[in-house]
This record gives C-alpha cells, structure tokens and sequence, in this order.
C-alpha cells in the first residue's frame, strides 16, 4: 500500500529525513510523527505545477519535487494526466502519494463556454480519479473587453454547470487567473465571481505581468475572499524574461504577508524555472521553502 502524503501541519520536511517513509519532521522541533499522529492544522505547502517540466513523465517529476522539499504537486491535464486517461490519473495518483506528496489540484484545461475541448463531466471524472480536492478551469478563451456578453454568459452558465459537478464529488474549481479570459483584471475577475457566486467557485492568483508591486497587491487584496491556490514565479518585466524567484522577494515577501495576515492557507505553487531547466528546482524551491517558513515565524513585514 502505498504511504500516505505527509501531516500538513508539518513546518518542512526534508527530502532525505521524512516523507519517503511514511513520516515527516517536524522541523520545528525535531519530532517525527507518521501523517495520522500529526496534528491536523493546514499551512501554506510549498508545492509544483508539473506543467513546469512537460518533457519529463510523471515519475521524475514527483521524484524532484520531493528531492527539493515540495509538499505538493498541481497536475496538468495536457501532458502527465490528459483529460479522460483515467489509468493516467490513478497512476499519478500512487507516484505522488509513493513520494510523500499530496495532490494540490488537477490542472485542467477546460475552456468555459468555449466549443471543443473536453467535457465538465469526463474533466470532474479525470479529477476524482487522481484524487484531487480542486480543479483549475479557465474563465473562456477571449479577454473581458474581446468577450460579446453572449459569450460571458456562456462561460457562466458552464462554470455553474462543472461546479455542481465538482460539488457532488467532493471537489471545488478554481478560475486560473489569466490574460485572455474573463479573469485578466480586477474588474472583470469580481465579476465573474459575483455572477457565478457558488460554494465550489473559487479562483487562483499569480501576479500580472508587468505590472508594478502596489497594482499586483490591489489585484491580490481584491480576490482573498475567493482564494484557492497561488501560482508562483517572478517575470520581468515581461512573460519572457523568467528571473529566478529570489529577484522577487521584495515583491513576494509582501504577497505571503497579506495572504498569511488574512489567515489564509493557500498552496503556493511554483510555475515554470528560468529555461525551464529541472536542474534549478532545488534552488527554486528552496527560495520559496524559506520564505513560506519565515512566515510561520510570524507575518512578514510589509516594505
């Protein structure tokens, strides 16, 4: 039987002391527990987006997320664990849990109201088979201001329709929050979340683009009540220039502190490396492993 993912509760664990066994430390304190002796309170988890490393399979990239501490793993619907590959999805299932991870959500590439692409239906199916708790789904496939309201309706009436079916499941979905869709700005994005007002609606977050600190935060302060998942990488100042993390910190030090001074728990995803080259997860990973751990100390100061 493959071990459990380890207690969320846990401060880090260290790749080579705790989780391939089935236990985890508590760094805190030097105390290892198995997952059921943990105590059951959720922290933000340092986790991957595997779409990060689309040339790898399933199993290495598992193998290097735990390797570099990561807690938790969002897998993409195009590659690791296509729409409707059911053997795909319990089979990423084993290796994440086998690694002494857990699974963050299922990445999906569903295009509310949008013709083609997979169902709600065969998407929820595909999710529940991996076992994950939160599906991502994309809010259309055009801007806010390029969106005819035929079309926003649409996609509302479709978000209703995977939410009910995510619900009945056991699973809630998150709209990715993304340029060409209904959720590339504030405006649009509460909008959207007031139309489509549902337990089983939320909605990620990853800073815009290009945008200065102070707009990024207001984009981030105006969806904490909607808050799923976090998406995090440091570009600058446009899409193709992916900096490492750490060029980031004054920016992402501010994110978590909000985030944690609003007693959220998010996982904070890391999505993409600079060159996409695996050999930088461990430096990634632990950039963000110890800023997430500075903020379990206390809330981090606001610059």
């Amino acid at each position: 039987m493959p071990h459990p993912p380890p207690c969320v509760s846990i401060k880090f664990f260290h790749p080579k002391k705790g989780g391939h066994d089935g236990k985890a430390l508590l760094v805190r304190t030097g105390v290892t527990k198995a997952p059921g002796e943990c105590e059951m309170e959720r922290v933000m988890r340092p986790g991957l987006v595997s779409v990060t490393f689309r040339k790898l399979g399933v199993l290495e990239v598992a193998r290097r997320a735990a390797q570099a501490g990561l807690g938790c793993i969002e897998w993409g619907g195009d590659i690791h664990v296509p729409h409707g590959d059911l053997v795909a999805a319990r089979e990423a299932a084993r290796i994440t849990a086998t690694h002494g991870l857990a699974v963050s959500a299922y990445g999906s590439y569903l295009r509310l109201g949008a013709r083609g692409g997979p169902s709600a239906e065969v998407v929820v199916e595909t999710a529940a088979a991996l076992g994950a708790p939160l599906i991502r789904v994309w809010a259309g496939d055009k801007g806010s201001k390029e969106s005819t309201p035929a079309e926003r309706a649409r996609v509302v009436e479709s978000a209703l329709e995977i939410a009910g079916l995510a619900q009945s499941a056991g699973m809630t979905i998150a709209y990715e929050y993304h340029r060409n869709t209904l959720t590339d700005g504030t405006a649009s994005t509460l909008r959207l979340l007031e139309e489509t007002t549902h337990p089983a609606i939320r909605a990620y977050w990853q800073p815009p683009v290009g945008r200065s600190k102070k707009e990024c935060l207001g984009t981030l302060e105006a969806i904490l009540p909607w808050l799923a998942n976090v998406h995090a990488f440091h570009w600058w100042p446009t899409a193709s220039q992916r900096l490492p993390l750490e060029k980031g910190a004054n920016r992402w030090r501010d994110y978590l502190g909000i985030i944690q001074a609003h007693g959220l728990k998010p996982d904070v995803l890391l999505e993409f490396v600079p060159h996409d080259d695996p050999a930088l997860l461990d430096r990634e990973a632990g950039t963000l492993r110890r800023w997430l751990e500075a903020q379990m100390d206390g809330p981090l100061p606001l610059d």
